[in-house]
């Protein structure tokens, strides 16, 4: 014959009025609370969620690329052109900050990193070698301009692994390209005036074609739109200059 053995278990925090009276007088711990499974919220479907501005907003460049097809979108001609915006946006901006200092190639990088740059890109190369003082000089002038126009592309690369027997009495050079050619080329520091300056540079740069911008006015800004925002630039420098110095001229 089988041995049955029953267990109760009454509900979990129950207790009985005797164990109560033990717990007033201190006898028994605190009754732990009854366990409350949370509440219960469903999971926000992607689909679910309001299709609006701030929708748009919170999509990744990718997730917008992936909505060109989306019927649903086609219906609704706010929210499409609203999408096309934000996108064009994105791009620009990764474009932008794609650049933003001199970045050293060597001669097996040059056709990759200079000759094939995209078509809307400038591309300045510096060739130099390190025991140059003029050389330096002028690569701190182009890390200033590096910086302030992230949207052309800056290089450097040492003189003799771009150019075989280059001679040493033409460092710093300076080669500017644009879709693949060669569109200017500027041999000797005396080039940027007696004073090599970043604004000098820039300007020297800009005088046949707009190689500088920062990509806010888009990449069909004008050479004399560059030259003005360089020439602002300048004036803006040499004001600041002029105030950390107190407004008093040097004896």
């Amino acid at each position: 014959m089988a041995n049955y053995h029953f267990v109760y278990k009454d509900v979990e925090g129950a207790s009985t009025q005797w164990d109560d009276i033990q717990r007033k007088l201190g006898n028994l711990p605190p009754k732990p609370p009854a366990f409350k499974p949370p509440p219960f919220t469903p999971a926000e479907d992607e689909d679910s969620k309001p299709r609006d501005k701030n929708w748009i907003d919170h999509k990744t460049e990718e997730e917008l690329q992936d909505l060109e097809d989306d019927p649903d979108l086609d219906e609704d001609r706010f929210l499409k052109e609203y999408r096309n915006k934000r996108l064009a946006e994105m791009i620009e901006t990764s474009k932008i900050s794609r650049f933003g200092s001199v970045v050293p190639i060597s001669g097996s990088d040059f056709v990759r990193e200079v000759s094939q740059a995209p078509q809307d890109v400038w591309v300045v190369v510096i060739l130099y070698k390190d025991s140059y003082p003029e050389c330096g000089l002028l690569l701190r002038c182009l890390e200033e301009l590096a910086k302030k126009y992230p949207a052309t592309k800056f290089v450097k690369i040492i003189s003799t692994d771009c150019i075989p027997n280059y001679p040493d009495r033409n460092l710093p050079t300076l080669l500017v390209y644009n879709n693949g050619a060669v569109k200017a080329n500027y041999v000797g520091l005396h080039t940027f005036g007696r004073r090599c300056t970043p604004e000098g540079v820039a300007l020297v740069l800009c005088q046949t074609d707009p190689v500088l911008n920062d990509g806010q006015s888009g990449s069909e800004l004008s050479r004399e739109a560059v030259l003005k925002g360089i020439q602002e630039r300048f004036l803006e420098k040499v004001v600041a200059e002029h105030e950390d110095d107190g407004g008093s001229s040097s004896d």
